[in-house]
């Protein structure tokens, strides 16, 4: 079983990221009064996976001293 600090962590992490995660997946909600189907949750569930994984990064990129910095210079190189 994980360390309940660790979990604790680990939610807020989730929480704190979930406004950024649900903008960069770009899905649009559903009409009113209708519902998705199983394959459109499972695409949909698909497509918000990989957000949360760009979010994290970027998230760690911005963080993480000097990161930045060696971003931005490898992108003016190119």
């Amino acid at each position: 079983m994980a360390d309940p600090s660790d979990v604790q962590r680990k939610y807020k992490e989730f929480l704190d990221l979930l406004p950024l995660t649900l903008t960069l997946a770009g899905l649009p909600p559903s009409d009113h009064g209708r519902y998705f189907t199983a394959e459109q949750i499972e695409s949909r569930l698909f497509t918000i996976r990989h957000a949360w994984k760009a979010a994290r990064q970027v998230t760690r990129e911005c963080i993480q001293p000097g990161s930045a910095q060696q971003a931005a210079s490898s992108s003016e190189v190119g």
